[in-house]
């Protein structure tokens, strides 16, 4: 794998255009994102690639801090004339950043006017749906998208002999509960980005509005509709659970993972992108596993949403700069370097063609369940399951965390706590629908 991968960090180099030349003169690029860490080595790695393969630009790749930080500091310097050309916002960004009028530089124009060959149906359809306009044109470019999974310890399953990941909601209670009484882990399953996996993941999985007017896709005077009854019973089964310890919640991002790790709690439902931190941390061999879905809901399961960010261009730069960008948008989605990215850190491909690849070399024989997350993304998005595009959106997962939070605790009923976060995050969706008329 070592060998591989350096081979295919030469491809990524060469990727666009084939030529090395001397970079020192070049019109710089600023690229500014959110991935810190051994991420952000890798987002090095791929701009290096980039600036090798020809000699007219540099792409700058600047670490802003968490999204919200990213977001904030680069609409702060857009305003100020001192914008980046290219900003990593992460997805629920996206309704502020198309109501952001003058200041975002839509992808598929800008492929046009620099006249850069772009084919949309090179993309995974329920990858880029999330960020195309009504009428299909893509908007930003998607960068590290996910989706959550369901992580299963291998041996706590063993041990109750179990063999395989429970595929319904009605056998995660009888598996959990067959583990815990063979001592295999003291707790069922825990959950992470509990409003992402829970209830817009879950909502798109068994084909339901999360939100109305085609969860906001359609119109600005949506309202959320994550508090039908479907909604409450898996809630409440949830918080019943937690009374036999068939559920555990361990927090709201990944603070529940150690649960996880640690062989306390025997399934996680998290982001895929988490694969490679929980290989590290975890001391036993485990499984990923699609979400669940209820046996009895027609049509689930469908294919689930991604979670992420994507590239946004911005306007305000020279003329000639946005020939680069475009240069180096072709070249974020090559084969090779979307391969690179996929697995070397566990997002998926935005191509279909980098995920043929890295199937073919055998990556997914020797990383079993990487390719589960992209499975569980395919076929055609409905309307219940192409994305979310809803104003405040930031702040309303912050009230659905609340609410949510109050159920576990058993302050609230299912029902009176998702009534209570649908009234309060539909006075957030008008106060935004009355600001951008």
């Amino acid at each position: 794998m070592a060998r591989f991968r350096k081979l295919l960090a030469a491809s990524v180099a060469l990727a666009v255009g084939g030529t090395v030349g001397s970079a020192w003169a070049a019109t710089e690029i600023q690229w500014w994102h959110a991935m810190g860490g051994a991420l952000g080595e890798t987002v090095n790695d791929i701009a290096a690639g980039f600036n090798r393969s020809q000699s007219h630009y540099v792409v700058k790749p600047v670490y802003k801090g968490n999204y919200t930080e990213t977001m904030t500091a680069g609409i702060a310097a857009f305003r100020s004339g001192k914008g980046p050309h290219i900003m990593q916002v992460f997805e629920v960004g996206t309704a502020t950043m198309m109501a952001a009028k003058g200041a975002i530089y839509p992808v598929h124009e800008l492929m046009k006017d620099a006249g850069t060959p772009f084919d949309q149906s090179r993309y995974l359809s329920s990858v880029i749906g999330y960020y195309t306009s009504t009428d299909g044109k893509l908007l930003s470019m998607p960068f590290n998208s996910s989706t959550p999974v369901v992580f299963w310890n291998k041996a706590a399953f063993k041990k109750a002999g179990l063999t395989a990941a429970p595929k319904t909601w009605e056998e995660m209670g009888e598996a959990s509960k067959k583990i815990i009484a063979s001592g295999g882990a003291s707790c069922g399953f825990t959950i992470g980005w509990q409003s992402w996996s829970m209830l817009e993941n879950f909502s798109a999985w068994h084909d339901v509005p999360f939100a109305t007017k085609e969860n906001g896709f359609a119109g600005l005077d949506t309202e959320f509709a994550f508090n039908s009854p479907l909604h409450v019973k898996t809630i409440k089964q949830l918080a019943d659970w937690q009374k036999e310890k068939v559920f555990t919640y361990g927090g709201r991002r990944g603070d529940g993972n150690p649960l996880f790790a640690e062989g306390k709690c025997a399934m996680l439902i998290n982001s895929s992108a988490y694969y490679s931190g929980l290989k590290k941390s975890s001391k036993f061999d485990f499984g990923t596993a699609k979400l669940p879905y209820w046996s009895d809901v027609k049509g689930a399961p469908r294919n689930s949403i991604i979670g992420g960010a994507t590239l946004w261009v911005l306007k305000g730069q020279h003329k000639e700069d946005y020939v680069g960008v475009a240069q180096f948008m072709s070249y974020m989605s090559d084969t090779f370097v979307q391969a690179f990215w996929h697995q070397n850190t566990g997002y998926v491909p935005i191509t279909s063609d980098a995920y043929k690849l890295t199937k073919r070399i055998g990556y997914y024989d020797r990383n079993e369940g990487r390719d589960v997350a992209i499975e569980q993304m395919s076929g055609t998005p409905t309307a219940n399951s192409k994305g979310l595009r809803l104003g405040n959106f930031v702040q309303i997962r912050d009230i659905i965390n609340q609410e949510l939070e109050a159920i576990w605790a058993g302050k609230k009923t299912a029902k009176k706590g998702l009534d209570d976060a649908a009234n309060r995050g539909n006075k957030l969706l008008r106060k935004f629908e009355k600001a951008n008329k």
